[in-house]
């Protein structure tokens, strides 16, 4: 082997680019496990060892966000300026998103060091205090993330926690996020080098599509896109039905507010979707995949595109794959963003060309399926297990998790939360120790309430039962349910009806309207939270009964959808007014009876007055108050006529001397 073909192959900086035949020669050949893991070359790709300084800035759509590309061009000015011969490496998101933008720098003999918050302005004073071989304790306290765990030939940071012992990495088991973050998405290179379509190459010559099929079933992976289905029973499906032709198709349309974590994979380790994709397509005889994305992600996208091209080249993808006689081939369909069509009959119709509308079922996909064919839908995540699984083994897989739900989960942490990001926890963490551990607890003094697990069609945990395991049986007793991987956190200031109307909103604009209980039974369940959250002024006494009525009939209505629907989004649509009406019913009579919202969240439920004693009469909110619902004359205290006030808030908001009054 070459250090110097597999090193200077090594495409970084966003340059993807054609591997050159020997780089091609070399990649197949640790592919082929003909290198050893150890090998020099190798340890440098992965960057065990480093000659020069390195720079990691992540540049994941969270990052982007934060303002990593004006950091980026920070850094490059002032390596420019210094004239400091260093690599730049572009990477994803590792996790922690409250701390971004993330940068990360290695010098020879010293461990990874990361910061965080780095904008522009901080590039020039961290630099310096890092090139000067030294860290000054403000920086340290101020800027210091973490250093990754140190080698056997590095010198540690003094005074700096390292990776496994930092409350948000330590805890959590990285195995489908094992690369992001920390590998350049767009280097094949760095993905081979750390192991990557080893599992593939090794399977496809030396082990039968059913042994696959039966090694993923004995794992016990279940989907990780909702239901929580086997993988290795619905492999079977696929692999048993006889066709002429049979398809894969990665669901990567993730919809649910606050999920990101297909996006960020996609984002920080493409090719790893690439080899999961593969492995499954094998198993299940098909030789055409699809991979439908959702046109918002348009860097995932890209870096999608990139992989595949590159393992085109490489004969990973395409005809007879590494002379092992399998075809299989990859193509990218960009959906409209619609969340019906994550639903896997509605997805397969879209891919089709048609509207996105779920189909009866039986038959199922893996019967009937894209055009009418075998096909199986996995999510990316369950793509992304694949390659660690294959090359452990079941029984390894199998030792982590529960009796029932076995490997990780990857979570979306988002909300009230102080540790923002991405975390990949085994089955079976409690979601206390998420929330409070992981994630560092509420932000300031307020105090935890509940959680909103699996998105829209989710349910809410209450604090009552923060000790509830994350496995898909556990979940389902607390009215919840595993969903995607969104877990939203809230506090006291959040109003449970106001959040399940939120969710009732979204369901409700995104229903495809095939099926009348979910079409129309969504509307009435809106319109009943709609009035439920309504301020009483001007209420008449036909308005008030409508609303005492329509909460008699919230979970009756509720359940008949959940009976009746058509496909899992009307099945579980009424889930997030299910939950809060079981969790928190006294809301929902706080609401109805004494019409307040303890949170504050319903504005039109507010009641404003004004303290005589503190009004001075400046007139500023009588001016400003558009309904001209508050009286009296300059220089004398001032009185709201609660018939015309609609709850705005604006005079306590103008109000300088604290004299308006919210109850």
């Amino acid at each position: 082997m070459s250090p110097d073909v597999i090193i200077n192959g090594n495409q970084g900086n966003g340059n993807q680019g054609k591997p050159g035949p020997e780089l091609k020669a070399e990649l197949l050949n640790i592919i082929s496990g003909a290198v050893s893991e150890r090998h020099d070359a190798l340890r440098m790709v992965r960057r065990e060892v480093v000659a020069k300084p390195v720079i990691f800035m992540g540049t994941g759509t969270c990052g982007l966000g934060a303002g990593a590309a004006a950091t980026l061009e920070g850094i490059r000015g002032y390596l420019n300026e210094h004239d400091i011969d260093a690599d730049i490496v572009e990477v994803g998101c590792i996790g922690l998103c409250a701390c971004e933008p993330l940068m990360d720098v290695q010098l020879p003999g010293r461990p990874r060091l990361s910061f965080k918050h780095v904008t522009v302005d901080r590039v020039h004073p961290i630099l310096d205090a890092v090139f000067q071989d030294e860290l000054p304790e403000e920086t340290i306290r101020k800027d210091v993330l973490l250093q990754f765990n140190p080698g056997d030939e590095d010198q540690a940071w003094d005074g700096v926690v390292t990776m496994k012992d930092h409350p948000f990495f330590g805890p959590q088991t990285r195995w489908v996020l094992e690369n992001c973050g920390l590998i350049d998405p767009s280097s094949v290179t760095e993905y081979v080098a750390r192991g990557g379509y080893k599992a593939l190459a090794s399977m496809i010559h030396s082990v039968t599509p059913g042994e696959v099929c039966s090694l993923v079933e004995q794992s016990g992976l279940r989907g990780r896109g909702g239901g929580g289905f086997k993988t290795g029973t619905k492999w079977k499906f696929a692999h048993e039905a006889q066709a002429n032709q049979k398809y894969l198709i990665c669901n990567a349309d993730e919809g649910d507010p606050g999920a990101f974590m297909d996006r960020a994979v996609i984002e920080g380790d493409p090719h790893r979707l690439v080899e999961g994709m593969a492995i499954a397509a094998y198993a299940i005889g098909a030789s055409k995949g699809y991979v439908y994305i959702r046109a918002e992600y348009p860097l995932a996208i890209k870096r999608l595109k990139e992989a595949l091209g590159v393992a085109r080249e490489l004969g990973l993808l395409g005809h007879n794959i590494l002379n092992s006689g399998f075809d299989f081939e990859i193509k990218i369909k960009e959906g409209a963003g619609a969340f019906v069509c994550g639903e896997e009959t509605a997805l397969i119709n879209s891919i089709e060309g048609k509207r996105g509308m779920p189909r009866p079922r039986p038959p199922y996909p893996a019967v009937k399926g894209l055009f009418g064919k075998p096909t199986v839908i996995n999510n990316v995540e369950t793509l992304a297990n694949l390659p660690i699984l294959m090359r452990n083994g079941a029984e390894w897989f199998s030792s982590v998790g529960t009796a029932g739900s076995k490997g990780t989960k990857v979570f979306a942490l988002s909300g009230k939360v102080v540790n923002t990001g991405l975390v990949e926890i085994p089955m079976g963490t409690s979601i206390g120790d998420i929330v409070m551990k992981i994630g560092g607890g509420v932000p300031g003094e307020h105090q935890f309430k509940a959680v909103q697990i699996g998105g829209p069609s989710g349910g809410c945990i209450p604090s009552q039962h923060i000790d509830t395991l994350v496995d898909y049986e556990s979940l389902k007793t607390v009215g919840a349910m595993m969903g995607s991987g969104g877990l939203v956190v809230m506090d006291e200031k959040t109003c449970m009806v106001d959040l399940a109307k939120f969710f009732m909103d979204f369901i409700q604009r995104e229903s495809c309207g095939k099926c009348i209980p979910c079409r129309e039974g969504t509307r009435r369940m809106l319109e009943i939270l709609q009035r439920i959250t309504r301020g009483r002024r001007n209420e008449k006494d036909i308005e008030a009964l409508e609303r005492f009525q329509g909460v008699l009939y919230l979970e009756r209505l509720g359940q008949v959808i959940k009976d009746t629907s058509l496909c899992g989004l009307g099945q579980t649509a009424p889930n997030p007014v299910l939950s809060t009406l079981r969790w928190f019913r006294e809301e929902y009579e706080e609401h109805i009876y004494d019409r307040k919202c303890r949170a504050g969240a319903c504005t039109e439920l507010l009641r404003y007055s004004i303290d005589a004693d503190k009004c001075i009469g400046c007139t500023l909110c009588a001016r400003h108050c558009p309904t001209e619902a508050i009286m009296g004359a300059p220089k004398s205290p001032h009185y709201i006529i609660p018939d015309k006030c609609i709850g705005c808030g604006t005079c306590f908001s103008d109000c300088r001397h604290g004299a308006v009054i919210v109850e």
